[in-house]
């Protein structure tokens, strides 16, 4: 038996299985994917075992199903008979976006407990932030979880009716975060500045932005009027970016994705 199974490892699934094995040993962890080469590629580089998803469905404690929402009716389909058969218990953890928990137990064919989470890519660097929710569960079973996975990061339980926008302020944020540190590292290049200097200067200031943003608990306001000294650079900059509605755009995008993921699951 194994405590925590992955079947798809692509890049949620697979950066999460990067995260388990730094809390939990490797030979407790099965790894299966659609292209057996993938499983087998991590599972030597985590020194784990890769194997066929109907056997992480038969032996693993914790089932990440870590497809696509498209692909989760296939995947569940296929691995149902398996499911039924077992006489012991176990917990499916989806990372389906936009898909709840009951959902997962219908295409799964029973009511088992569920697990949802909405994680983000950073998990594969212990930085991540993994919204949660069950259904169904026991007492002590997300526990049990958390603890195998304290390597991915912060872990927050969430209300099932807010992990759409959870998962979307969480998981979506990392990709509009590159997009930013590359613009700032193309101006810094426009101004003369080496590519490579350019992109540790800017992810090194947004990382320290963001820490200091958590521990401070000042509202981000009142720390990026704290940064603006009068007739200053920075202030000219703000509004340069106000100019091209730069917090517009960012709320936008956010509202945005999380009607995109609301649709995703149905």
């Amino acid at each position: 038996m194994y405590l925590l199974g992955f079947i798809g490892v692509g890049n949620m699934g697979g950066a999460m299985a990067r995260a388990s094995v730094t809390a939990t040993p490797p030979e407790q962890v099965a790894v299966a994917n659609r292209t057996a080469a993938k499983a087998e590629a991590l599972a030597e580089d985590l020194g784990c075992t890769a194997a066929a998803a109907s056997f992480v469905a038969a032996q693993a404690k914790y089932i990440f199903l870590g497809v696509k929402p498209k692909d989760m009716a296939g995947l569940l389909s296929s691995i149902a008979p398996v499911l039924a058969a077992r006489t012991d218990r176990f917990v499916l953890v989806s990372l389906a976006a936009g898909m709840d928990c009951a959902r997962v137990q219908e295409l799964a064919g029973g009511a088992y407990p569920v697990i949802r989470l909405c994680p983000n890519t950073p998990v594969a660097v212990g930085k991540g932030l993994i919204a949660w929710c069950e259904k169904d569960t026991r007492p002590g079973e997300a526990e049990v979880l958390t603890a195998a996975m304290a390597g991915a990061g912060v872990w927050d339980p969430c209300p099932e009716y807010l992990m759409d926008v959870a998962g979307t302020i969480g998981g979506c944020t990392p990709a509009f975060a590159y997009m930013f540190i590359e613009a700032l590292s193309d101006g810094a290049v426009a101004c003369g500045m080496p590519r490579g200097q350019a992109m540790r200067y800017a992810a090194r200031a947004v990382e320290g932005a963001a820490a200091l943003a958590q521990a401070d608990g000042r509202h981000p306001g009142a720390l990026k009027d704290a940064v603006c000294s009068p007739g200053g650079s920075t202030i000219q900059g703000v509004l340069t970016l106000e100019r091209s509605a730069f917090r517009a755009a960012a709320s936008d995008a956010v509202i945005d994705a999380v009607e995109k993921t609301r649709t995703m699951g149905k």
